[in-house]
């Protein structure tokens, strides 16, 4: 069996991945707060967890993988939108999720197996807080319920920080009624219209931390393989879910390993909408962006790194599917048959994903089998990288490099097209065998007119055309018009 290493962020060493059990691999991951649409950074994430989650059920079997993503639907956000707007909190909520599941379905992403709405779960939250109190690690006090973060004497083992050094500018609320500044809200009371349930401690809501770990539990047990999110949730949430979890259940080992992304940045700059470079993956897509292209970039940057956003790297990135699309779209009598529906990914692009998710390197192996030639090891690994080559077919085929000039898409493509997109791609094809034909004969002939006057016709289309030794090849270029396609004879 392929050995998977990751980097555990706990040890701080990359290690070999052993499940707890091999039949039965759990993965936690933290998702977003449901009150707008998620922008580019929290899309991150999900690109890099899905990655994973398609390597654990490559190699123990998609019935052996277990992923749970959390939607939080209680929060002070969603209070804040919800007075603003007048709107009920359901209607925010749910309409929020389903905005967040369409546009990581357009990035490809797979649904988790569980997709827990933090309200669903205030009971099994309640019941944990009542454990905690019960065994000394947390306390009721002005109606409130807090941690005691002193009780767990490993708290700042994943941040890598004392408790001491971690109160001076730490991201702690103050307030008259902790017995230490650490102590972190469990449960606090919830005012007329704002939601709440009943509990032991009178009408209120939970804090955030105790959401994740009520729920893990509930859907994976005290001890599970891998818990990830981005970096910015180390601490405190991660640091606060360790604590509570191992002190709620002391027999268990909570997540054995920690996964963090690191953060993204837009053309070299923290992303921010007072400089007018804050994007959701939504504006990203309204503006043209395949979500192909997207995930590309995403995958380009090892997730442990900082990631750039920019528009070279998108407009790299639909040339290479441009490229990959032209390629499958080629005459396959020109190609020895395979077996593309049973296509499966090489070992190389296993062992790169293995090594602690080196997406990038799986990616320049793809370009390599793109140069080769070598079509089932290409289809086979890019949907082990979470790319579907009849979308990439049918969208890149008509795509100009200049479609993509500053990142934004100008030309025609096969995507905007619709139902047409199929009809493109089978014109180019009948079109460029007529013109091989035509050459053909010319060269026996010597009589070229036919060839220039087929040639004059295509680049009146917007058709570039490239001829070789090794054939004819017709691209779209930045006037490419399909509709004069039909008119060519």
């Amino acid at each position: 069996m392929v050995t998977i290493r990751l980097t555990n962020s706990r040890t701080r060493r990359k290690e070999a991945f052993e499940p707890i059990r091999k039949e039965d691999v759990r993965v936690y991951v933290c998702g977003p707060t449901v009150y707008d649409r998620a922008h580019i950074g929290n899309a991150r994430p999900v690109v890099v967890f899905d990655t994973l989650f398609r390597l654990l059920r490559h190699v123990y079997g998609a019935d052996a993988v277990t992923y749970v993503r959390n939607f939080t639907d209680v929060d002070d956000k969603i209070n804040a939108r919800a007075a603003a707007t007048g709107r009920p909190i359901r209607d925010i909520t749910d309409e929020t999720i389903r905005w967040y599941n369409e546009d990581m379905d357009a990035l490809g992403a797979l649904r988790p197996t569980h997709e827990p709405r933090a309200t669903e779960y205030v009971g099994a939250m309640i019941a944990m807080i009542e454990g905690l109190i019960r065994g000394g690690h947390a306390y009721e006090a002005a109606g409130h319920v807090l941690f005691r973060v002193r009780s767990y004497a490993e708290y700042g083992a994943l941040s890598g920080r004392s408790v001491d050094d971690m109160i001076a500018g730490a991201r702690v609320e103050v307030a008259p009624y902790k017995e230490d500044p650490m102590d972190f809200v469990l449960w606090k009371p919830s005012d007329a219209g704002v939601p709440g349930w009943e509990s032991p401690w009178g009408f209120g809501r939970p804090g955030w931390h105790i959401e994740c770990s009520a729920m893990s539990y509930e859907l994976l047990g005290e001890s599970f393989d891998i818990h990830g999110g981005g970096l910015d949730l180390q601490f405190p949430h991660h640091e606060n879910e360790i604590a509570q979890s191992c002190c709620a259940h002391p027999h268990g080992t909570f997540a054995k390993v920690w996964m963090h992304n690191e953060m993204l940045q837009v053309e070299g700059k923290k992303m921010s909408k007072s400089l007018g470079n804050f994007f959701t993956v939504r504006d990203l897509l309204d503006q043209g962006y395949p979500g192909e292209v997207i995930r590309m970039v995403y995958l380009g940057t090892h997730y442990r790194k900082p990631m750039d956003w920019t528009a070279e790297k998108a407009r790299e990135a639909a040339g290479t599917l441009r490229k990959i699309a032209i390629f499958l779209n080629g005459d396959p009598l020109s190609r020895e048959w395979v077996d593309l529906a049973n296509a499966k990914p090489t070992a190389e692009v296993v062992a790169a994903l293995s090594d602690d998710l080196n997406t990038s390197l799986a990616l320049t192996h793809i370009r390599k089998y793109l140069k080769e030639g070598r079509e089932a090891d290409l289809v086979g690994s890019l949907g082990l990288l979470g790319f579907k080559a009849e979308a990439i077919t049918e969208r890149f085929a008509a795509v100009s490099f200049e479609a993509f000039d500053n990142g934004i898409v100008k030309g025609t493509t096969v995507r905007s097209l619709g139902d047409a997109g199929g009809e493109v791609t089978r014109r180019f094809n009948e079109l460029g065998k007529r013109l091989e034909f035509l050459r053909s004969e010319a060269m026996e002939s010597k009589n070229f007119a036919a060839v220039d006057a087929m040639k004059t016709q295509l680049l009146a289309a917007g058709v570039e055309v490239r001829m070789s030794k090794s054939g004819v090849e017709l691209v779209p270029g930045p006037g490419f018009d399909a509709a004069k396609l039909e008119a060519l004879d």
